[in-house]
């Protein structure tokens, strides 16, 4: 069931503890951009580190490009994008809001109640002009999608590398589309980011990598702390597919806001390479070194919204309990992507031997990971909140036993977990391990 309150409470959050600002605020604001803040910038590079591990590093089949965001139009041309990356528009005769036809029921506008126009397509393209002339030769497009910048750049892959099929290339970057009705905070934006993977591969062999890639996507959702009975799988059918997708599997979220796309799978068949080797003139066949048969390979495609992404994962995330008569919000993250990995605080910041000896564990524990943050302000139990509300999975404290004053408890800490607030007394070698653990 949708919760409204709930993503009330995260959007809140998220502005409060720096994970993500409504972009342009102090001018009031541009719809459909939003800036991630100190906190939001670390979860999103711990995401895409860990995407690029599980999809590129740890696999001999991959390899990376980062493409220019402007490219020549006439991809867009070949790529279908120009005439038909469009979404159905009505506007309110009434009112003027616009809206998206089909989100929106037609027969009265949802904000005064008035008549709606006719339907028309509405190209989401951002237009612009390369050069010191605006005129139709210097039309230039912000890139609706990465996919574009890898299907132009796999003739380059291929004589540079030689890769055998099947082998993959990935991209992570900025992709731009104008949104009629961008909404629910990250989810539909104006300006987005885009993990993708292009995965060639022989027609005969498709249906094979199709699986491999499906229960991969499926490691990663569990890798990043989704809940495995809140992500779908929705098999596309024909009717709805894009006409050059084979099939088309889209994973959905459970959102506060209903269940909707986050990620989609799709056999595109031969078409993109086709089209670009129309468009352009240049052969982007392939010839296989064993056989010498010379086709154009066929794509899977695994394609993630980095936003979306971390959306779930701060939906995923959100816990209320209560802890010493006191209502606590806490993010419960997956060690390995959590912005902070550990906190260590001296138990009395007026007392410099704690002080000191709290610097030397945070730069010994700093060795097993940089993310390990210095807390003294306020008693405590607060920076135990405040730590709690921003992810952190562990607190370490350092107290007068520390030091001595309980004679076998000499050179231990308290180790205090985020999700259930039990103390434990541990070494600093021991405690590095469980760090280490906790993040691989």
């Amino acid at each position: 069931m949708p919760d409204k309150n709930l993503m009330e409470k995260i959007v809140s959050l998220a502005k409060r503890r720096g994970f993500v600002f409504p972009g342009s605020e102090i001018y009031g604001g541009l719809a459909g951009t939003f800036d991630y803040g100190p906190l939001g910038v670390v979860l999103k590079e711990n995401v895409e580190r860990l995407w690029l591990r599980m999809f590129r590093d740890s696999r001999d089949d991959m390899y990376g490009v980062d493409a220019a965001i402007l490219m020549n139009s006439k991809i867009w041309i070949a790529s279908g994008h120009v005439e038909g990356f469009q979404d159905p528009l009505v506007e309110c005769k009434k009112c003027h809001h616009r809206f998206r036809a089909d989100q929106v029921d037609l027969s009265r506008c949802p904000d005064c109640g008035g008549d709606f126009g006719e339907v028309q397509q509405f190209n989401m393209m951002f237009k612009t002009f390369a050069g010191a002339t605006s005129d139709s030769g210097s039309v230039v497009y912000l890139r609706p999608e990465t996919a574009g910048g890898i299907f132009a750049n796999f003739k380059n892959v291929v004589d540079s590398l030689h890769p055998k099929l099947p082998f993959g290339i990935a991209q992570i970057g900025k992709a731009f589309r104008n949104e009629i009705a961008p909404r629910d905070f990250i989810f539909r934006l104006r300006e987005l980011s885009q993990m993708e993977v292009e995965y060639f591969v022989n027609p005969s062999g498709w249906e094979q990598a199709f699986e491999e890639w499906r229960k991969a996507m499926h490691l990663f959702a569990e890798a990043i702390g989704l809940p495995s009975d809140s992500v779908h799988e929705l098999e596309v059918p024909d009717t709805d597919r894009a006409h050059y997708s084979k099939r088309t599997i889209d994973f959905e979220f459970d959102y506060p806001f209903g269940r909707k796309e986050l990620w989609g799978l799709a056999y595109r068949t031969d078409f993109d390479l086709d089209a670009h080797q129309k468009g352009s003139g240049v052969n982007l066949e392939y010839q296989d070194e064993e056989t010498k048969e010379k086709f154009i390979p066929h794509v899977i495609e695994p394609s993630f919204g980095v936003d979306r992404t971390l959306l779930a994962i701060l939906a995923s995330a959100y816990r209320e309990d209560t802890m010493g008569e006191e209502t606590r919000t806490y993010l419960a993250f997956a060690p390995k992507i959590a912005p902070v990995k550990a906190m260590v605080s001296p138990l009395l910041k007026n007392k410099p031997e704690l002080v000191a000896k709290a610097r030397e564990v945070r730069k010994e524990l700093q060795k097993v990971h940089s993310a390990i943050a210095w807390d003294d302000n306020g008693n405590i139990g607060k920076r135990y909140r405040r730590q709690d509300e921003i992810g952190t999975p562990f607190c370490i404290t350092i107290d007068f036993d520390t030091l001595g004053e309980t004679p076998n408890l000499k050179d231990t800490v308290t180790l205090r977990h985020r999700d259930t607030g039990e103390q434990e007394r541990l070494t600093v070698p021991e405690i590095a391990n469980r760090i280490r653990t906790a993040i691989e």
